[in-house]
Parts: C-alpha cells; structure tokens; sequence
C-alpha cells in the first residue's frame, strides 16, 4: 500500500513536469537495462538520499512492479 501512495505522488509530479510520457517510453524500451538503473540508483542514494531513490530502485529491479507503474502512467486503474 505505501508504494502505492508513493507511486501516485510520483506519477502526479511526472504528469506535471510532462515527464510521464518519456518515463514511460524509458521504462517500456529500457527494459533489459532497469536492474542498472536500479543498481546506480543505490549507488547514487548517499547523494540524494531519501526513501524516494531506494523505492525507485527497488520498483526497476521488479518487473511486475515497472509494469504496474507503467500502467498507472498510462491512466490505466492498478489491481
């Protein structure tokens, strides 16, 4: 339920910077390359710390995950 939460926010904040199309775009072609996103986003959390960017990264090293947040990008309703 919280990344649920956490997912709407990011979502929200996507949409109104108009980055949710390219976000998408990046985690549908990216695919193969989402367990080093995942892996430089641990990397990179003493930097920017935060829940956030370990969320994130967990979210890239699932793809179930990637794909539920892809749809709820899309608009689509989360089971």
């Amino acid at each position: 339920m919280q990344s649920n939460i956490a997912w709407s926010r990011w979502a929200e904040s996507l949409k109104r910077l108009k980055l949710d199309g390219l976000v998408l775009w990046l985690l549908e072609a990216g695919a193969p390359l989402t367990v080093l996103g995942a892996q430089m986003m641990y990397a990179a959390q003493p930097f920017v710390g935060g829940n956030d960017s370990t969320a994130i990264a967990r979210l890239l090293e699932d793809e179930e995950q990637m794909q539920s947040f892809a749809r709820l990008l899309r608009g689509e309703r989360l089971p």
